[in-house]
């Protein structure tokens, strides 16, 4: 029996790569069309971190281009957000060779965030809404209609935790979400894809991965924990995370005692 060749440096085979990709790819168009993400004539604002997740995105945006039933920009946008270290240069090349239009901000958010927060004090959420002003601001200005972002299931699912264990709230990342002030779309379209394909499919591509020297380099961040707990679970309960997924698809309001609700759905107890 003939078996599939290994992948270049890998374990995996070109069998695997082409099940992970398969999978990126029939879980990005399942979210795209089930939330209604593009419309023909946008102008994609995709926010490039540098990360295997955003990388991702673009890349699997890129294929679909002129497959898609309908036209449509995609603009990727990075910042640089002046961390110590930061070395953009492998993304510019990656870039410069994709082509196309691309831009390369510059803002020192972290100026701010070390500034604003107590040392030992989680850094990520203030860094993403500095980083989110300035994303809003930049497709504004670039004439664009949606922002694209590479947030997955997983980080759903995450977010989900945190917020149930932290902050008393049921709710989540929504895969398309107007902005407060009304003037950006924000599109997930990774969000049934899972971290573990992502990951593999970005060492198939071999992304010049950027590393977050800013948060990533504060320890015990609750929301890894929470990443690590998920995975405990799903070693004695498979498919976890899918069925926690499909719980968030699947909510029944009459059976959650929230009395706003019931009135804002006009449910009667």
């Amino acid at each position: 029996m003939k078996l599939p060749l290994a992948a270049a440096g890998t374990g995996r085979t070109q069998g695997d790569d082409r099940a992970v990709a398969r999978r990126l790819r029939k879980a990005l168009g399942q979210a795209l069309v089930e939330f209604d993400m593009l419309a023909a004539g946008d102008r994609v604002l995709v926010a490039l971190s540098g990360g295997k997740d955003s990388y991702g995105l673009l890349s699997l945006l890129d294929e679909l281009v002129p497959r898609a039933p309908i036209s449509f920009e995609l603009v990727p946008v990075h910042l640089d957000q002046k961390q110590p270290g930061y070395d953009g240069a492998p993304l510019r090349r990656w870039l410069e060779a994709r082509g196309g239009e691309f831009h390369i901000l510059e803002e020192d958010t972290y100026s701010v965030v070390t500034e604003k927060l107590a040392p030992g004090k989680t850094y990520c959420s203030l860094c993403s809404r500095l980083r989110r002003g300035v994303l809003y601001n930049a497709a504004r200005r670039l004439g664009c209609t949606k922002i694209a972002l590479g947030h997955h299931r997983d980080d759903a699912l995450e977010t989900l935790l945190l917020n149930l264990f932290f902050a008393g709230q049921l709710k989540t990342m929504p895969p398309k979400l107007r902005s407060d002030d009304g003037r950006n779309v924000v599109i997930r379209p990774l969000y049934y894809c899972a971290e573990r394909d992502l990951a593999a499919y970005a060492e198939q591509k071999q992304f010049p991965i950027l590393p977050c020297n800013l948060c990533g380099s504060q320890e015990n961040l609750w929301r890894q924990q929470v990443g690590d707990l998920l995975d405990g679970l799903e070693e004695r309960i498979p498919n976890l995370r899918p069925t926690i997924l499909s719980a968030l698809r699947n909510v029944r309001p009459s059976h959650l005692p929230d009395r706003a609700l019931w009135e804002r759905l006009g449910i009667q107890p």
